[in-house]
């Protein structure tokens, strides 16, 4: 366990560090509902599988055990998350999503290594500039917000929860993260 700011509870959760922090709060919770959230030509579900990869991928467990629970209720197994952090070209993924899975992971990983052609494999497996914009926007808020919680010791793990029943699937589907800060009690 890293405790990083000794003010924080010992197993702090994210709840715990906007309490402690909360000018940040609302800006950050809408930024959230309109990248994950709002209308895309990329569906939830694939905007949460691209949350709980590019989490998965930085090594945060907290966001990625968050973001696999949310891509579930959209209806992803979890073990597609699984199999995709283990080895994306072998993960059995809609083939149309593969280049931009590629795409995030190049960009999470090797920022400066993004080339024409991968640009190009997204838009030839039949996306739009605005579904790669999308995907970029996922990724970079999950790196973004993998550092928040990395840097801060939020260490609580929803990598290792029951699977979700049908009713907790159905309240996370509704759910804005405006919903989460006002249940949390922090706006």
């Amino acid at each position: 366990m890293k405790r990083l700011f000794p003010t924080l509870p010992e197993t702090p959760d994210l709840g715990d560090l906007f309490r402690a922090f909360p000018a940040t709060l609302a800006p950050i919770l809408e930024l959230n509902e309109k990248v994950l959230l709002a209308d895309s030509v990329l569906s939830t579900a694939d905007r949460e599988l691209i949350a709980a990869y590019v989490s998965g991928l930085n090594a945060c467990t907290y966001c990625l055990g968050s973001h696999t629970r949310a891509a579930e209720a959209f209806g992803v197994d979890p073990a597609l998350i699984d199999a995709l952090i283990a080895d994306p070209t072998r993960a059995p993924v809609e083939d149309r999503l593969k280049p931009i899975l590629a795409y995030v992971a190049c960009l999470t990983q090797t920022p400066a290594m993004v080339t024409e052609a991968m640009a190009q494999a997204v838009f030839d497996a039949g996306w739009s500039e605005q579904a790669l914009y999308d995907a970029i926007l996922v990724c970079a808020m999950f790196s973004f917000m993998n550092r928040i919680v990395e840097g801060t010791g939020v260490t609580a793990d929803f990598t290792n929860l029951p699977a979700m029943t049908e009713d907790e699937k159905a309240v996370r589907r509704t759910r804005t993260y405006s919903d989460w800060g006002r249940s949390a009690g922090l706006i």
